[in-house]
């Protein structure tokens, strides 16, 4: 049994361990859904080198001063916006620097926008309208929505570089992209619902693309997120915590540096490490920017608390 027309890609295939799915109780489906999901990792795993490829790619994009856009439809869309909108309380990354376009705007987050991902021409302004240090970032999980395609065929003409992230290992839109990510994920449990293990993959490779991204990029130390933003009492709680983790204070002591560098756990850290003043701590971050190309210190903290007469061990 296989699938008609022109929906031949992979992931519109039925799959054979599901074939009887309807008779199944519901513990039954459950575990078959589960069991499938269960495959996804290994699938993204497999895409690893792409992943960094594409990761450092963000980076270089990032560091002279472009933006990411990411431009999906649908699910596929929707994981981008989900992973954008993350980055600002996560790294203090708002959207001139990582920006989600979806097919039919914000509202077809909730609603769905009849037609909106075969619009190839709303895709390809949004190429037009990027500046020539971007990076254009397609997510569809068949490797063929026009949406997409209009904004790869866009940017590849203005030679902005181009990444691919698909679930269908032949998407035509790889000759489109200058990196092209695309897990295996075989059919669905549910043929066609793309929702399923095709969104679990392109929700995995955006976050490790993201996260290597950033923490290259000098917003981590150690595995700490040192640019978060405390805009609540959980991650003020969080901030205080890393703050702990990281210098071996007490909680009193970590509230105190956090409230003296205004907020800012990078400061407040090379405070507490290096035993100085917030002031005294901004002002030698300051000459250790964060820089992806610093071997072993890309968020300058190690650097300034050297500086500073302090070496970490």
């Amino acid at each position: 049994m296989v699938a008609t027309g022109d929906l031949h890609w992979s992931t519109e295939q039925p799959n054979p361990a599901s074939l009887d799915l309807d008779t199944r109780s519901t513990v039954d489906i459950v575990e078959t859904l589960l069991s499938a999901d269960a495959s996804v990792a290994a699938a993204v795993a497999a895409v690893g080198p792409e992943i960094a490829a594409a990761a450092d790619l963000v980076v270089e994009t990032l560091t002279r001063g472009g933006t990411v856009h990411y431009v999906g439809s649908g699910t596929s869309g929707r994981m981008g916006v989900l992973d954008a909108v993350e980055l600002l309380p996560t790294f203090n990354v708002d959207d001139s620097q990582v920006r989600a376009h979806l097919a039919g705007g914000l509202e077809a987050m909730t609603l769905a926008v009849e037609g909106a991902e075969d619009d190839a021409l709303a895709g390809e302004t949004i190429a037009h309208e990027a500046g020539t240090r971007d990076l254009i970032v397609g997510l569809t999980a068949s490797g063929r929505t026009p949406f997409v395609r209009g904004a790869l065929a866009k940017a590849t003409s203005r030679e902005i570089p181009t990444v691919l992230v698909s679930t269908n290992p032949a998407a035509p839109l790889t000759a489109l992209a200058r990196i092209a990510i695309l897990p295996d994920t075989g059919p669905e449990v549910l043929t066609g619902s793309t929702r399923l293990k095709a969104a679990t993959a392109q929700k995995m490779v955006l976050n490790a693309l993201s996260t290597a991204a950033m923490v290259r990029l000098g917003k981590a130390y150690s595995n700490l997120m040192i640019d978060m933003i405390p805009t609540n009492e959980k991650l003020r709680t969080r901030s205080v915590g890393i703050l702990q983790q990281a210098s071996g204070v007490s909680e009193d002591r970590a509230r105190a540096a956090l409230d003296e560098a205004e907020g800012s756990v990078r400061v407040a850290l090379v405070s507490l490490l290096a035993g100085v003043n917030a002031t005294t701590a901004g002002e030698a971050l300051a000459r250790h920017r964060p820089n992806p190309d610093r071997d072993r210190d890309p968020s300058g903290i190690r650097s300034a608390v050297r500086e500073l007469g302090r070496t970490l061990g």
